[in-house]
């Protein structure tokens, strides 16, 4: 006998269903957010993760994906030449490690900010953001992560 959805599941039904059984494995607590994160494409300018391009640099902190906001680093610009990162902005530190995708090596990442991270025991990987994404992927539910798209 064949399964029917009923009508509040067939309003949530994507293709095969597929978006009803990742909504009610995440509200059951069989998968994470973080466990189905997609890293998909990465090039100059954007970043696609679950199916949406980011075209600005994004905050991901226990697998929700933010843009970052660089306004509190802005300050800082004319030290290093480029809006640096810097621990006034909104860190997402409650994780074991931290990933920093610098782009192409480019965004600086001030000291204070490494300091920081020491302070709260935190490991922090600096890296280009390709090399920072193949991390992502392989990484577990205990890693978060800011990532430059440019530069």
């Amino acid at each position: 006998m064949r399964n029917v959805p009923n009508p509040l599941q067939r309003s949530f039904l994507g293709r095969n269903g597929f978006l009803l059984n990742i909504m009610m494995a995440r509200l059951t607590g069989i998968i994470s957010a973080e466990a189905h994160m997609r890293f998909e494409a990465f090039s100059f300018g954007s970043v696609r993760i679950d199916g949406i391009t980011y075209d600005h640099d994004v905050l991901i902190d226990h697998g929700e994906v933010y843009k970052r906001k660089k306004k509190p680093s802005k300050k800082f610009r004319d030290n290093f030449g480029h809006t640096p990162l810097s621990a006034e902005e909104r860190i997402p530190w409650k994780c074991r490690r931290l990933v920093i995708g610098t782009g192409t090596g480019a965004l600086p990442v001030m000291d204070e900010l490494k300091q920081e991270a020491r302070r709260r025991n935190v490991e922090l990987r600096i890296l280009p953001t390709a090399h920072a994404i193949e991390l992502l992927k392989a990484a577990g539910p205990d890693t978060n992560a800011i990532l430059h798209v440019t530069c």
